[in-house]
């Protein structure tokens, strides 16, 4: 799938917020065995990149973004594993929604992420529940979700260099990138989710190997290597 269209009048009303970002929050986040045919055919996988290897391993985000450098956000994305970039393997965000115009305009600038712009609802409590809504008011994702156990040190600082590194096509150019980030969290259980595959790919045909609640984070988005294809 190709980056959404962003209207001319938001792309003229949004400031330019260059790289690198900030960003201070908390979230979860999901890794999953994946049917092949959600993979193959569910992922929204850009056009002429190719998923690499036949393991089946998918993660998925949600993540509330208390202060970046465009403002406070929430994000929903996918990734279908890792694609292949010519010789190389990178992680690629394939699907994401933002609550924000300023993050769909400038996470597609500086880094070629295919944001797509929706509203959210979210309640915190004993269970957290996530709502995504269209423009037209139609939920297209549901997620019921619980944390549990004691708050421990995320590892995210002990993560191997390739397994960070993240690359997107957008515009006939290809970014790379590679975030930082450190924090806390507590194992977490999907107590209920659904998904339109029309718009989100369907998790809950997934298994759920891991699931965290990410309780704080502090995260830097560098700015990108951009080649062009």
């Amino acid at each position: 799938m190709n980056a959404p269209v962003v209207p001319d009048a938001i792309q003229r009303e949004v400031a330019l917020a260059p790289a690198p970002w900030d960003l201070q929050g908390q979230g979860y986040i999901f890794l999953l065995r994946m049917p092949q045919a959600v993979l193959d055919h569910g992922s929204f996988t850009p056009p002429g990149l190719q998923r690499a290897g036949r393991g089946r391993l998918a993660i998925a985000m949600f993540v509330d973004y208390a202060t970046s450098d465009v403002g406070p956000y929430h994000e929903l994305l996918y990734i279908p594993g890792k694609l292949r970039f010519e010789a190389k393997r990178h992680w690629s965000i394939s699907r994401i929604f933002v609550s924000s115009w300023a993050s769909v305009v400038n996470g597609q600038r500086n880094w070629g992420i295919p944001k797509d712009r929706c509203d959210f609802e979210v309640h915190y409590g004993a269970t957290d529940c996530i709502a995504l809504r269209t423009d037209q008011d139609r939920v297209f994702a549901e997620l019921e979700l619980q944390a549990y156990g004691p708050r421990l040190p995320a590892p995210m600082t002990w993560t191997p260099r390739s397994w960070r590194t993240l690359s997107q096509v957008h515009q006939g150019q290809r970014y790379t990138y590679v975030p930082e980030a450190r924090g806390h969290f507590r194992f977490a259980r999907v107590r209920h989710w659904r998904f339109d595959a029309g718009m989100f790919p369907d998790l809950a045909q997934g298994r759920v190997l891991l699931a965290a609640r990410i309780t704080d984070f502090s995260m830097r988005f560098p700015v990108s290597s951009v080649q062009p294809i």
